[in-house]
């Protein structure tokens, strides 16, 4: 099926990227079956804490308290996620989405949360920020499913969050990253101790 905005042949990240909007899809396909695959770039929407803690194990971090990771979702200032939501035949849409396009945090045992009889959606991706409100913000989290990654979601997924914190006129937006990504953030525009500047770290002694 073409792109939903630049009628490419072939589903990919496209100009979606050049438009501030707070829902999008970012990725359709039609699966054998008649089914209609949509990965979906949300700001803002309800993340369970135990979906994300499912997909922070399978990219292999280190478990979390799930009470925790819910506490750190609710005061983050801005939560990014991408979704798979998959359509059966049949099924309601007028926006990319199904007729109800809220996730409401209901998650069953795989992470995902059903909005109809007819659609699911599945978290594979997520980016939260926390932030002063006024100047500064800091991004954390990052993360994409392994079995969606090589797509460019990791990297829409950083960029639509930069514009959308830029769109709150916050624009000294920082991150920690493991050697491993240092290239890929600098290719989004980060730059690696920028005029000299350290991050400094406090640990307590053991």
């Amino acid at each position: 099926m073409p792109c939903l905005t630049c009628c490419s042949a072939t589903p990919r990240i496209c100009c979606l990227l050049l438009y501030p909007q707070d829902e999008l899809v970012l990725v359709t396909t039609e699966r054998a079956d008649g089914a209609t695959a949509r990965i979906m770039y949300r700001n803002g929407a309800t993340v369970d804490a135990k979906a994300l803690e499912k997909l922070c194990e399978k990219v292999g971090w280190p478990a979390r308290p799930v009470d925790k990771v819910d506490a750190a979702l609710r005061n983050s200032y801005l939560v990014s996620s991408l979704y798979l939501q998959i359509s059966k035949p049949g099924a309601s849409s007028s926006n990319g989405s199904t007729s109800n396009s809220s996730n409401d945090g209901s998650s069953s045992s795989n992470g995902s949360t059903s909005s109809s009889d007819s659609s699911s959606m599945q978290l594979i991706g997520l980016a939260r920020a926390t932030s002063d409100h006024a100047f500064n913000a800091t991004i954390w989290d990052v993360l994409v499913d392994p079995d969606y990654q090589g797509q460019g979601l990791g990297k829409a997924l950083v960029e639509h969050m930069v514009r959308a914190l830029l769109r709150r006129d916050i624009t000294n937006i920082t991150l920690f990253a493991d050697s491993k990504v240092v290239d890929f953030y600098k290719q989004l525009g980060f730059a690696s101790d920028p005029e000299g500047i350290k991050g400094m770290f406090w640990y307590p002694k053991l």
